[in-house]
């Protein structure tokens, strides 16, 4: 995942991390048949929840409630519980969220707080039915290894925010495994910035039970996507703490934007774990 991919530019982001930072623990190995009943039961759970994506598409009253609600289930089916804290702008329009990535989870660990479309990687929507999920959920796609592409991305990001839509982002560009993290890149920010709409950053962390930091969910390497919900499914719980950062003016200079947000995000994960309350989202 890490060697630069032919033709790839010099400035595509690229983890350290790999599938050697993954640690599940030996909790699955010790009782197979309790795990395999839980997997079972979530795999119908989720199977069950598969076609209500066509929700977060449906032009309703109540839309964004909707799929709030949807999000926080299928992160239940998947034995993920959500807990946040800070105060989200619900009414607020045009706004671009922004947050550490760890996996293919965060979407629905933000959707559950502050749903929108997302920037996405192209290349995870390429065949026919992945197709048609980008398009339901409104994706923005974006090729990591063109440079070309990616100011026609960030004009579509603007336009999107002038509108008065959320849309979501990671700019660190690709995952990590959640004990370490990336700089922001500044691109994205140019998208508030050339549409004078707020960012709002998030502060994104999985746990165990005993409250450190899970790689469980870490979609890293060159993991495939079925490997990794196989290793969720055999965890019994982790949880997914979401703090809702200040909410930041854009500026002018995009660069001191994505250090601005970089440093409230930093600056809570550098807190002791445990740090005030938590409040358990419904």
């Amino acid at each position: 995942m890490n060697a630069p991919a032919a033709g790839a530019h010099s400035w595509l982001p690229r983890a350290t991390c790999d599938a050697g930072c993954v640690r599940v623990g030996d909790a699955a190995a010790s009782r197979p048949l309790l795990v395999a009943l839980r997997v079972t039961l979530r795999l119908m759970l989720a199977l069950l929840l598969a076609p209500g994506v066509a929700l977060l598409a449906v032009p309703l009253p109540g839309r964004t409630r909707v799929q709030r609600i949807y999000c926080r289930m299928v992160l239940r089916c998947l034995g993920i519980r959500i807990t946040v804290t800070g105060s989200p702008i619900r009414n607020l329009r045009g706004v671009l969220v922004v947050s550490p990535h760890m996996s293919w989870l965060d979407v629905f660990a933000i959707g559950s707080v502050l749903p929108g479309s997302f920037v996405a990687r192209a290349d995870m929507f390429t065949g026919p039915a992945t197709g048609i999920l980008a398009r339901i959920l409104k994706i923005i796609p974006i090729e990591r290894a063109s440079l070309r592409r990616l100011p026609a991305v960030v004009d579509t990001v603007a336009r999107r925010l002038s509108g008065g839509q959320t849309v979501v982002c990671f700019p660190e560009g690709t995952t990590w495994c959640g004990r370490d993290g990336g700089a922001f890149y500044p691109a994205m920010f140019q998208a508030a910035i050339d549409a004078s709409r707020p960012v709002q950053p998030l502060r994104l962390t999985y746990h165990h039970a005993d409250g450190s930091v899970s790689t469980v969910p870490a979609f890293v390497g060159d993991e495939t996507l079925v490997g990794s919900i196989r290793r969720l499914l055999t965890v019994r719980r982790t949880h997914a703490r979401v703090h809702v950062e200040s909410l930041q003016l854009p500026g002018t200079d995009r660069r001191a934007l994505a250090r601005r947000c970089q440093s409230v995000v930093g600056a809570r994960a550098a807190r002791p774990a445990g740090h005030g309350p938590l409040l358990v989202a419904s």
